[in-house]
């Protein structure tokens, strides 16, 4: 489906015009729709239901409570990594039995934290972490579920800053340190070995990646088998990109298809951590021009939104189509697209061609997922509302903040 869609010239969310939307809650604006989102989830849900699986939602990509209540709904698990994102699944209504612990900096608290809710499991970044899990756990008394996760030295061809499974990324265990790690845990009684996971990126628009990953992770199952460690789960990782522009992401039928031919034969529970590709494409941020610039070399649209808002294109010059909420007949122009933040960096989109007055609204597609938590409030900016659309119903889920809420922890001594 397409929930962001014209009707007579003006774009729509669902069921509900974007200049209501923003004449309503004003700018700049996340807007989210409920229907792109159960369909992304089902898509996955659908292609792997020949197998016992369960999706767990990358709570990174997009924390609001709304969101997580609707995944939960839905019977999904979630992926966290902090106690910060526990205490939001948990507020949501989410089940701590189908949640998995990734992260590589585990306080101690959050681990305590995380074995008196009852997660599924921690998955282990670390040797110095293992030993903490282990310590926290004697000193709980519980015992810990664990899961390893694998780092395989596969290069999945995405932005340097988003890459997961390197090996000098600083995520995961070396495969060829694993055996000796899981050697370890199961002679410890304060641990229970339940999986393997393997993550290597979240915008991957290739298969072979995938799998090849996959593989190597089987190889080291396989060896685990001989020693007498059967694992209960194989947590796949992070699931398919998304389209921003030209890219051309799998279906994900086509990826489970991939990953399920190799799993064929075995009985393990098959996890999934995707986030990217149930919210990306889900979202926009509605936002305003304030005035339009032409210079000698280049045009600006001044724009309400900016780098604290959408932070994406200044952290990994990355691409997201800004299209005009009403279109309008006239010259189209090249635009650099950018907000008020005194940094040069702070642009949303560069060389747009645009049909623009003062005053018009634009929209920034596929701002779903790392878009509003990454938010900051650089230059004491407040941060966006967030909205989400149901048919036509709009749902304000997070008020817009003000001056008064970001000093209001603030002393003068």
């Amino acid at each position: 489906m397409n929930p962001f869609h014209y009707e007579n010239g003006i774009l729509h969310a669902e069921e509900i015009d974007l200049p209501s939307l923003a004449e309503k809650y004003g700018t700049p604006c996340y807007v989210y729709s409920e229907a792109a989102l159960i369909e992304s989830y089902r898509a996955y849900s659908e292609a792997f239901s020949s197998r016992e699986h369960l999706v767990c939602y990358a709570v990174k990509a997009n924390s609001n409570l709304a969101i997580l209540n609707l995944f939960a709904r839905l019977g999904c698990g979630f992926d966290i990594v902090s106690g910060g994102e526990l205490e939001r699944v948990l507020a949501a209504g989410g089940d701590p039995d189908k949640v998995v612990f990734s992260g590589v900096g585990k306080r101690a608290d959050e681990i305590r934290m995380a074995l008196e809710a009852g997660i599924l499991c921690f998955n282990v970044e670390s040797e110095a972490e293992l030993y903490r899990i282990m310590e926290v756990a004697r000193q709980a008394g519980k015992k810990a579920n664990i899961s390893f996760r694998v780092n395989p030295n596969v290069d999945a061809g995405t932005h340097p800053y988003i890459s997961t499974g390197l090996r000098q990324n600083k995520f995961g265990i070396p495969h060829d340190e694993a055996l000796r790690l899981y050697r370890i845990a199961h002679q410890s009684e304060h641990l229970h070995i339940l999986g393997i996971d393997c993550h290597i990126g979240s915008q991957l628009t290739e298969i072979p990646p995938f799998v090849e990953a996959l593989e190597k992770i089987l190889l080291l199952v396989a060896a685990l088998e001989k020693e007498g460690i059967h694992l209960s789960h194989i947590d796949v990782g992070g699931g398919v990109g998304i389209r921003y522009s030209d890219e051309n992401p799998p279906e994900i039928g086509e990826y489970a298809k991939a990953l399920l031919e190799k799993l064929e034969g075995r009985k393990q529970k098959i996890l999934l951590e995707p986030g990217r590709s149930l919210v990306g494409n889900a979202g926009i941020l509605l936002t305003r021009i304030e005035y339009l610039k032409h210079g000698e070399e280049k045009n600006f649209a001044i724009v309400d939104c900016a780098m604290n808002d959408l932070m994406r294109p200044a952290l990994y010059d990355a691409h997201h189509d800004i299209v005009a909420v009403k279109q309008r007949e006239g010259k189209m122009e090249i635009y650099e697209v950018v907000g008020p933040v005194c940094e040069t960096g702070d642009f949303l989109g560069r060389e747009r061609s645009l049909v623009a007055a003062q005053g018009d609204l634009l929209a920034i597609l596929s701002a779903g997922a790392y878009g509003m938590s990454m938010s900051s409030n650089y230059n004491t900016r407040p941060r966006a509302a967030e909205i989400l659309v149901s048919g036509k119903t709009a749902h304000l889920v997070r008020e817009r903040e003000s001056v008064g809420h970001l000093i209001a922890l603030e002393r003068i001594p």
